[in-house]
């Protein structure tokens, strides 16, 4: 296997409502999404929402949802938005959730010397926006690592 990461899916519970809050947040649909599922184009991966029972469905393992729209506790992953400065963490926090996003965790110092906080999306899906000093972003805002 070639290491690298090409799409993530996120099992969604309407994917209009999730589309248009990836939207708000300055993302946009490629023409290959339909009302089944919508791809969006996060750098060099490509991020799609999909039914998330429909999904749990292609992979053949039951969806524990129990009708929520959430999911209840933490999923054991989280998406990661990393940015240049300190204040563009607190300012994508703030635009997350005016696009509908539930803050999670405040931006602030962390442990191994950087700046981070955390945001939901509509579904529950826990993003992590920081300042990573240690890990600087080239000219297309890909993280670069020693």
């Amino acid at each position: 296997m070639e290491p690298r990461l090409s799409i993530v899916t996120l099992g969604v519970a309407d994917v209009a409502r999730a589309a248009a809050f990836y939207t708000r947040l300055g993302f946009s649909r490629a023409s290959a999404s339909n009302d089944q599922v919508t791809f969006m184009q996060a750098g060099g991966v490509a991020l799609s929402l999909f039914c998330r029972r429909a999904l749990a469905e292609d992979a053949n393992l039951p969806d524990h949802t129990s009708g929520t729209d959430a999911v209840a506790g933490f999923s054991g992953i989280t998406l990661a938005h990393n940015v240049r400065a300190q204040p563009e963490v607190d300012a994508v926090l703030a635009q997350a959730v005016a696009a509908g996003g539930r803050m999670v965790k405040p931006g602030q110092k962390v442990f191994w010397g950087g700046y981070s906080g955390y945001f939901a999306d509509p579904d529950g899906h826990l993003w992590e926006v920081a300042h990573n000093p240690f890990f600087p972003l080239d000219a297309q805002g890909r993280v670069q690592l020693n």
